[in-house]
């Protein structure tokens, strides 16, 4: 991919799901990456040359400003950030309490703008190369997009992280700083499995699956290369979208008509 030999990257929730597969896909690109996450270790196997860690919460502005300063010591600037740390949540409004309204929105959303507001103040202070002088990707959902039943917390803050991304590409952008954010659609993740997973999910999962139109699932390795290409040269002229990666899940809905038509799966 174009531009990311020895660009420095750093990327948040690391150590497992889109942000592990995106460490790994950036590092195979030649990009020097430092990845960030609440586990006190990267897991056994996610690195290389080129890759460092630090376990640091995206709520603690003076951890991320230290992150921030660890890629600029390795590569001399910082060219990218992939934001994937987040949390699952939600409920019925009536039946959601402040704390837990308050630790989805937190993580999902004021995480983004600490991890954004690091990047810039590093990135505003760095020369232009070939034009830029950075780029930030953040992870938001479809239910960034749509709403979900009982979705309330979790898409209140995935919908926030796509404004607060577009506003971040408008006033940024004349300072040679692209912003974008990523909406997956349900991907095979730790996350996906901890609320999809559950005992009594089962028809639901069911559901979600058959709503992608491709009929499965997600890859993570799939969206860290979406995430790849917005932090490379390639997409110079890429800034302020919500890029769906979804399987064709906001195409529409199906119905079971497709099966109707004779055109569902076979």
């Amino acid at each position: 991919m174009n531009g990311l030999r020895d660009k420095g990257v750093l990327v948040t929730g690391a150590a497992s799901g889109i942000g592990a597969a995106t460490v790994q896909r950036l590092l195979t690109e030649g990009a020097k990456v430092v990845g960030v996450d609440l586990a006190d270790d990267p897991p056994a196997g996610l690195g290389g040359a080129g890759f460092g860690y630090r376990r640091a919460d995206v709520l603690d502005a003076a951890a991320i400003a230290a992150a921030v300063a660890d890629v600029v010591a390795a590569a001399g600037r910082l060219d990218g950030v992939v934001h994937s740390a987040g949390v699952a949540g939600g409920g019925p409004v009536h039946l959601l309490p402040d704390e837990e309204w308050d630790r989805v929105v937190d993580v999902n959303l004021k995480g983004t703008f600490v991890v954004t507001r690091a990047a810039l103040l590093q990135m505003l202070e760095q020369d232009r190369v070939d034009g830029e002088r950075g780029a930030i990707v953040n992870l938001s959902s479809i239910e960034g997009l749509e709403g979900t039943a009982g979705g309330s917390s979790y898409n209140a803050s995935k919908g926030g992280v796509v404004l607060l991304t577009k506003n971040t590409a408008i006033d940024y952008g004349p300072s040679g700083i692209r912003a974008n954010a990523i909406c997956p659609g349900f991907i095979e993740t730790p996350l996906f499995d901890s609320v999809v997973g559950l005992p009594g999910m089962e028809q639901a999962r069911e559901g979600l699956r058959h709503e992608h139109k491709l009929r499965r699932f997600g890859r993570a390795e799939e969206v860290a290369a979406v995430a790849a290409f917005l932090v490379s040269g390639d997409a110079s002229f890429v800034s302020g979208q919500a890029i769906a990666v979804d399987g064709g899940y906001l195409a529409g809905r199906d119905h079971h008509v497709t099966e109707m038509m004779g055109l569902g799966e076979r």
